[in-house]
């Protein structure tokens, strides 16, 4: 099964700044199963339980959200650690418009879509999380919903046309992303089809992320990843995926005594492809991160996890020095 088209491979120039946002994801929910990988309403109650760590889930009226809806929350994490690292004060409430996510989560912009993200939204505030897993160094027996509300603001004339949505992010989530409990993935990953396909890219980039090889039994990843269907089943749809071979940035193997093992496609270079700043573009960069009163730091690590996921998907910047000069010279200063 291939992968999904690029559906807006130059993203779109009257959205300020979205080909800039990198894409994060948070670390707790790639490591636990908070997301169905069902494709029909998923009303199951679940208990997982990993060392000391136990996750409850109760679905709200219309299931369990699923792994397309937490497309929603890695928008949003991507949107506010990208305004965090450019110093900017960020909160709970994140404001956007839909097409910005449909854009940023390679999804069609069609009546549909709009369709589909109110009823994300109510997946996401209904359903009742109870977990004790720790995010910013506080581990807290916690009863909460993934977003504390979720909403669409109209305009009142008479085409009575979508002007915004609006979410506010829990507790929970909030202290992940003020820690920095989140790392990047790549874009191709909203390319990926199977909801088995994204949750086992969320493990592998958690695990192995540019070890030379990370392994785990095939049962113990079916529990991880929150799959109910039968061990058998669950082998076949693992070779079918190693088979067709899609995942971003890995590669797997099924060995005969049921190990997954996850390898970087070329270590060093293509999950990390080693994009150098020449000497002088970094003074230059320095003397215009004082300019505008920006942390010359956050500048450049924003820009290299960008220039390295379009370097792993086959676009290196033809000229580094260059490139970050003219992505830091676009950056607003923050002093007034």
């Amino acid at each position: 099964m291939p992968l999904l088209p690029d559906r807006h491979p130059q993203k779109d120039f009257f959205i300020l700044d979205i080909a800039d946002v990198v894409p994060k994801d948070d670390t707790a929910s790639m490591e636990h199963p908070l997301f169905s990988l069902a494709t029909k309403p998923d009303m199951r109650h679940l208990v997982y339980q990993n060392g000391d760590n136990k996750l409850e889930i109760i679905p709200s009226g219309l299931g369990l959200p699923t792994i397309k809806d937490k497309d929603i929350m890695i928008f949003c994490i991507s949107q506010l650690m990208h305004r965090k690292n450019r110093g900017e004060k960020i909160g709970k409430r994140v404001r956007f418009s839909a097409r910005e996510l449909m854009i940023a989560t390679n999804r069609n912009t069609d009546g549909r879509e709009y369709k589909r993200l109110e009823k994300a939204f109510q997946r996401l505030r209904g359903t009742t999380f109870t977990t004790n897993i720790a995010t910013g160094n506080k581990i807290q027996t916690r009863i909460f919903g993934l977003i504390d509300e979720g909403g669409f603001v109209r305009t009142a004339d008479e085409r009575f046309r979508l002007d915004y949505c609006e979410i506010v992010l829990s507790d929970w989530l909030m202290r992940a992303i003020e820690a920095n409990e989140v790392i990047t993935i790549s874009n191709d990953y909203f390319r990926l089809r199977r909801p088995l396909e994204r949750r086992l890219y969320e493990i592998g980039r958690k695990h192995c992320g540019s070890q030379p090889k990370w392994q785990i039994g095939l049962a113990k990843l079916q529990e991880k990843i929150g799959s109910n269907a039968p061990l058998k089943k669950f082998r076949l749809n693992i070779r079918q995926i190693i088979e067709d071979d899609h995942t971003p940035f890995y590669r797997m193997e099924l060995t005969p005594d049921d190990l997954v093992v996850f390898r970087p496609r070329s270590p060093q270079s293509e999950l990390l492809p080693g994009i150098r700043l020449p000497e002088w573009a970094e003074d230059k960069a320095r003397a215009i991160a004082r300019e505008k009163g920006r942390d010359y730091y956050s500048l450049r690590s924003d820009w290299l996890a960008f220039a390295n996921s379009e370097a792993a998907k086959g676009n290196p910047p033809k000229n580094a020095g260059a490139a970050f000069l003219a992505y830091c010279k676009k950056q607003s200063g923050l002093r007034s």
